[in-house]
């Protein structure tokens, strides 16, 4: 079992570093639409708020698997039909673009959840003492949201993690892919599962222990 491991080391590292791309590429994306989303979830005009909501509850009611499908097949005709010539999306590409929405809308409700966890206090005590709003937010409310937020960001990345595999069925040749095709070829299923199993653990692991590290230091202004 071991000598068929060994053999395909180098495809399935190139499948984990495939993974962690595009775990690590949805996380960023969604994050960054979830950090302008979320403010304007609360603070904006009722159009802009109801608009949210339903991206938010749209997002979370479709399977990401539909979502995948969807981007890689429909963006594709969609990008065919607007250049007039065929354009395909790649692999990676749609599957980042679909972890990214729906992360997007999980995330929009952990940070929106978390700013309305911040008092309105702490903006009037920011603003008393001459900050304007930006610098309010920058120096005094995003590290108290974001220390609040971590437990479900963490949980968030856990997610995309796993959820990295389901873009094996648009061709992606990430872990699981990988994982897949040398338990095929070498007939030994186990032990190519059971290594993949073992560098999810890891990279959970690992992920675990950076979160609580980072956790400690955005909670030690309360401690």
């Amino acid at each position: 079992m071991l000598d068929a491991v060994f053999q395909y080391k180098e495809q399935l590292l190139q499948g984990l570093l495939m993974t962690l791309g595009v775990a690590v590429g949805s996380l960023v994306v969604g994050s960054l639409i979830a950090v302008v989303l979320a403010p304007l979830a609360i603070y904006g005009n009722p159009v802009t708020r109801r608009i949210i909501m339903v991206y938010v509850s749209l997002m979370r009611g479709l399977p990401e698997l539909l979502i995948i499908f969807l981007i890689f097949y429909g963006g594709t005709v969609l990008l065919t039909n607007l250049t007039g010539s065929y354009v395909e999306v790649d692999a990676m590409s749609a599957g980042i673009a679909a972890l990214s929405v729906v992360a997007a809308a999980y995330l929009t409700e952990i940070l929106r959840g978390a700013l309305l966890s911040v008092s309105a206090g702490q903006w009037e005590a920011a603003l008393s003492l001459g900050f304007r709003r930006p610098r309010a937010f920058r120096l005094v409310i995003l590290p108290q949201m974001m220390a609040r937020a971590l437990p479900g960001l963490g949980n968030q990345w856990l997610v995309l993690l796993k959820e990295s595999a389901l873009v094996s069925v648009v061709g992606l040749e990430e872990l699981m892919r990988k994982s897949v095709v040398a338990a095929g070829a070498t007939h030994q299923p186990l032990a190519f599962y059971l290594t993949a199993a073992g560098l999810y653990v890891s990279i959970t692991g690992v992920s675990t222990l950076l979160l609580k590290a980072y956790e400690s230091r955005l909670t030690s202004y309360s401690r």
